[in-house]
């Protein structure tokens, strides 16, 4: 056997399925398409293999910067948890010898071997194989078993033709692979909970688009800006997002010279989910997704969010209309958009706040209200003259295959 002190050389990366492993006759599918977006959050790495199983995901490094791989993976969805691997062949020998070099690799005192042999017709059992590789790693002086607390715990898996030798198992992000569930039009406020409930809604394995509505001169700049740089933070988890800027001012003032005060929110919303329902069906997107939270805002009262809610047919999404602000933020710090949510760049709905909305609407009101200008021309005005940028979480290949 090969005993030489070396640094674990490791040659895979060995991926769990997440929920997808619930599914039966549309398991391939979801696996097809966790694969493709494998691909192309690792569009850089074009030395990488691909071994698809029924349970698992072999990724083939070849010399490729493993740690640049993991940091890209933890962000794909559908992906309970990966660890990196030697794979050997499946003789005792080989075994032996890459469970030697990782310890041998380790600045750790403890270890505990925990080997699974799903390969039946191997020669050794798996609690043979537990004691045969641990005699060889107690041989050196310094190392001691710990069966329930071990510092270094070296997995072993037996298969037909091969064995994957392991360490650490890093956790992936869960979820669905985005765009099995078909894509939706998420509205991105530049506030802390939508960025959250685009979230949330592509680990359901929905694709997103976003809608920003931009009322310039009254929002800046960098108010888009902000919002650009959100969707960049989403990217990750995506590949690349297709951004949205409506032009809201003159809708927006409309409302304001013609409406009641007090309804100004709840007559903008209820533009807004037109023009996010027009966005959508333009873009084949089956549902629209926003961060309301029931009860946080007066447009955010169960009252509120029927009337608003009337004007469109299409589902509407509320990924955190039950959880409160606490728990928002907590995600939202996890996903890193957190501190760019709070910039001080203020958008629409914060600028035009009125002192006293109402908490109660009616439709009848909305509609009467409405009625007193021609909003039809000026949300078909919006959806024309609505700007596309694509954001994509760094530099990518205009060619690559994404959503």
């Amino acid at each position: 056997m090969n005993t030489e002190l070396n640094k674990p050389v490791y040659d895979h990366i060995l991926v769990r399925y997440g929920e997808l492993t619930t599914k039966g006759k549309n398991r391939k599918d979801f696996i097809n398409r966790l694969v493709h977006n494998m691909r192309n959050a690792l569009w850089e790495f074009d030395r990488l293999e691909y071994e698809k199983t029924h349970d698992r995901l072999y990724i083939h490094l070849h010399e490729s910067d493993h740690e640049a791989v993991c940091e890209r993976i933890r962000h794909v969805f559908g992906i309970r948890s990966f660890s990196l691997a030697m794979k050997v062949p499946s003789t005792i020998e080989d075994i032996r010898a890459a469970c030697l070099q990782i310890a041998n690799a380790s600045d750790k005192e403890t270890f505990k071997v925990a080997a699974r042999r799903s390969d039946k017709q191997f020669s050794y059992i798996s609690d043979e194989i537990n004691r045969i590789v641990a005699g060889d790693i107690l041989k050196t002086d310094r190392w001691k078993v710990d069966v329930k607390n071990p510092q270094l715990k070296i997995t072993i898996e037996v298969h037909q033709g091969f064995a994957c030798i392991m360490t650490d198992v890093m956790l992936g992000a869960g979820g669905y692979p985005v765009g099995i569930g078909g894509k939706a039009m998420v509205m991105l406020s530049g506030g802390i909970d939508s960025p959250v409930a685009a979230y949330l809604t592509m680990k359901r394995g929905i694709a997103i688009e976003c809608i920003h509505y931009a009322s310039p001169p009254y929002t800046s700049q960098r108010a888009q800006e902000k919002v650009e740089e959100l969707a960049r933070l989403l990217a990750h988890y995506q590949g690349h997002i297709t951004l949205h800027i409506v032009p809201f001012t003159d809708l927006q003032l409309a409302i304001y010279e013609h409406g009641d005060e007090s309804y100004a929110i709840t007559l903008m919303r209820r533009m807004m989910y037109r023009i996010a329902a027009k966005l959508a069906q333009k873009q084949h997107a089956l549902a629209i997704v926003n961060g309301e939270s029931i009860g946080q805002v007066a447009s955010q009262t169960l009252e509120s969010m029927n009337v608003i809610n009337s004007v469109v047919t299409m589902p509407v999404i509320r990924p955190v209309a039950a959880l409160d602000k606490l728990e928002i933020i907590e995600i939202a710090k996890q996903i890193d958009t957190y501190e760019t949510s709070i910039q001080p760049f203020e958008d629409c709905c914060t600028i035009f706040t009125p002192k006293n909305p109402v908490t109660k609407p009616t439709a009848v009101k909305c509609e009467k209200l409405e009625s007193r200008f021609d909003w039809e021309k000026l949300v078909d005005a919006c959806v024309e003259n609505t700007k596309v940028v694509q954001i994509y979480p760094a530099k990518q290949l205009e060619e690559a295959d994404l959503f």
